[in-house]
């Protein structure tokens, strides 16, 4: 396995991660469990979902989330895009995403190493199989929890907007902007369930990517 590119903000960024997700973990550690239990009563199944997405140089990892639909979901309806009115979403699932609640065992990725609290959020290999080399800038930073993206319509904005945003974040860092990213992040929270969904726009628009580098235009997916 290569060894993966230095990351935006350097050891800076990662002593900053360390010291506020550690401690931020263990004093959370109630509310994780609670959730989880609550998720478990809710619906059957496990109450963690794990997959994998690509973070820092192209490297793939096991992100940590708190299951919001049934078992299954993915191999049903509409497959990895989810609507507001998604019938695969439990009560419990409703709720955790209106709130965001559902990220909190990021935590447990940013402690390891594999996230930062504040970065480009984490996609699917197969969505970054679409980037061009422009694009794959965005693979730069180690993904975050949050992000300009996200305090900047989050999913109500195209994947092409999104990416353009990530990358100004990396090629602009500073801890000043960590900062005030994470107390705009803080400020939506207040208002639950905004962008949550993106019922309207398509799921995906980058085109797809031929083996000789060219670009093909395909269906959303």
């Amino acid at each position: 396995m290569s060894t993966p590119p230095e990351a935006v903000g350097g050891r800076l960024k990662r002593a900053v991660d360390v010291a506020v997700a550690l401690p931020l973990l263990i004093a959370l550690a109630p509310v994780l469990l609670a959730i989880a239990v609550w998720i478990r009563r809710d619906s059957p199944g496990s109450a963690m979902f794990r997959q994998e997405r690509v973070g820092l140089g192209g490297q793939t990892f096991r992100v940590w989330k708190f299951r919001t639909m049934v078992v299954g979901a993915q191999q049903m309806g509409t497959g990895v895009r989810v609507t507001s009115g998604d019938a695969r979403i439990t009560r419990a699932g409703r709720f955790l995403r209106a709130t965001s609640l559902d990220e909190l065992p990021q935590l447990v990725n940013v402690v390891l190493g594999d996230m930062s609290l504040v970065g480009p959020r984490p996609t699917i290999p197969e969505q970054v199989a679409r980037y061009t080399d422009h694009q794959r800038r965005r693979l730069d930073a180690r993904p975050g929890v949050t992000g300009l993206a996200q305090i900047s319509g989050r999913q109500s904005l195209p994947w092409s907007q999104r990416i353009e945003l990530d990358i100004r974040y990396i090629e602009t860092w500073t801890p000043m902007a960590d900062l005030r990213i994470v107390v705009r992040t803080a400020l939506m929270l207040l208002r639950p369930g905004a962008d949550v969904y993106r019922d309207q726009a398509p799921a995906f628009d980058l085109p797809e990517r031929a083996p000789d580098g060219d670009s093909n235009i395909t269906r959303d997916e």
